[in-house]
């Protein structure tokens, strides 16, 4: 489907925990009708209890509280938090709970790995960012560096109706009868500033394709500089055909990566990619100062996004993501100067003479991770036709 921009809204980048636990505390405490939430992963930790105590004294004082967990990702939220949460009158729910030996491993790949947060139907969150703290990582990877974006105004709606239908999802999956929602009209929502943004979804039904699509029709569309930071960079076919085109006709192309993982079999396949993208002229930079999480992209300084979405098979083919697109320069070149400074004070730029110091081992073991994340994608119930990565530059 084609994005649906909306006009009058106002967008309000966040840099990582540090600025968004502040932002999303604050308005959780102002709510006064409903709070919808959704998080791959509900650490126990200070922030994660800082949040559960949050939903709770709002669920106390008559708010409509509404939590939706992956059950892979915090699979450790019945024991930490589901009590008290319930207690406090918090309706919470799973998403695919695990289900010890009985649950089919080919859906673990299958995840809610949306962050999402809407408040009273008048101020929303999309991004990145779990329910963890910064620095909840081993030492060397602190603190977490992400995004997310705080939203008023009409591109509020949509988002609006993404959490009632993935509650409505959730509690037919779940049978909570008694968690369905009342029908009620869309909310109207005013316009609150001058920036035009869209909010898109990965599902597997209506919405397999949207943010890929969107990605591909601003990198066909560019004319001067491609930016992309992304935790978790393994393109297909079509979106690295995109890219190299772009880098022919004279597009400046920058890829920010990991350098420091908590996923290695994901960081050995992508660098299988880097001598063709090299070769091809783009440059690339591993972000080295601590574990970078971001998936965002900057195109000609007024395109850009902010979400949960990958550029990897697992998120644009199996996962549920969410990401907000925006239409503005000042937005656009507020995270461009964020991703600049990213880069000159925590990366390291590779070089074609870096790969080719690799030893013959250490090609093989990336090849070999390659080979595992495409069967992986395979078992998953996607075939190559649907996935496969360049091997070659695109004339």
């Amino acid at each position: 489907m084609t994005a649906e921009f909306l006009p009058g809204n106002r967008l309000t980048l966040l840099n990582s925990g540090k600025e968004y636990f502040p932002a999303l505390l604050a308005a959780i405490e102002a709510a006064t009708t409903e709070i919808y939430l959704e998080s791959y992963i509900f650490a126990d930790d200070e922030i994660g209890h800082e949040i559960a105590g949050a939903l709770g004294r709002a669920a106390r004082r008559g708010v409509q509280v509404n939590a939706t967990v992956d059950g892979w990702g915090a699979r450790n939220f019945s024991t930490d938090f589901l009590p008290m949460l319930t207690e406090a009158g918090v309706r919470a729910m799973f998403y695919r709970p695990e289900i010890g030996r009985f649950h089919f491993k080919r859906h673990r790949l299958r995840r809610l790995h949306r962050k999402l947060v809407v408040i009273d139907a008048r101020i929303a969150f999309v991004g990145g960012i779990n329910i963890i703290s910064d620095d909840n990582a081993p030492p060397e990877l602190r603190p977490h560096y992400d995004y997310a974006v705080r939203i008023e105004g009409p591109a509020l709606r949509p988002i609006h109706h993404a959490v009632r239908r993935m509650w409505e999802t959730v509690s037919w999956a779940n049978f909570k009868r008694r968690f369905r929602l009342a029908p009620s009209t869309p909310p109207y929502c005013e316009p609150a500033g001058r920036q035009t943004a869209a909010f898109l979804i990965r599902d597997n039904i209506r919405h397999r394709n949207d943010i890929l699509h969107a990605y591909l029709d601003a990198i066909d569309g560019a004319t001067d500089e491609i930016l992309i930071a992304n935790a978790y960079f393994l393109p297909g076919v079509r979106f690295g055909r995109a890219l190299y085109a772009a880098a022919k006709r004279g597009v400046r192309i920058t890829v920010l990566l990991q350098g420091k993982t908590d996923h290695h079999l994901m960081r050995y396949a992508t660098q299988t990619l880097y001598a063709t993208a090299l070769a091809a002229g783009i440059r690339i930079f591993e972000y080295e100062k601590s574990f970078m999480h971001a998936k965002v992209a900057v195109i000609d300084g007024e395109w850009a996004t902010v979400g949960s979405s990958n550029i990897d098979p697992f998120s644009l083919l199996l996962a549920k993501e969410a990401n907000i697109v925006v239409r503005d320069r000042t937005f656009g070149n507020e995270l461009r100067s964020s991703l600049k400074l990213a880069i000159r004070d925590g990366a390291h730029e590779l070089l074609p003479a870096d790969l080719s110091r690799l030893p013959l081992h250490s090609r093989l073991l990336r090849w070999l991770a390659y080979g595992l994340v495409r069967a992986m994608v395979g078992i998953a119930g996607y075939g190559q036709r649907h996935w496969q990565a360049p091997e070659t530059t695109p004339e």
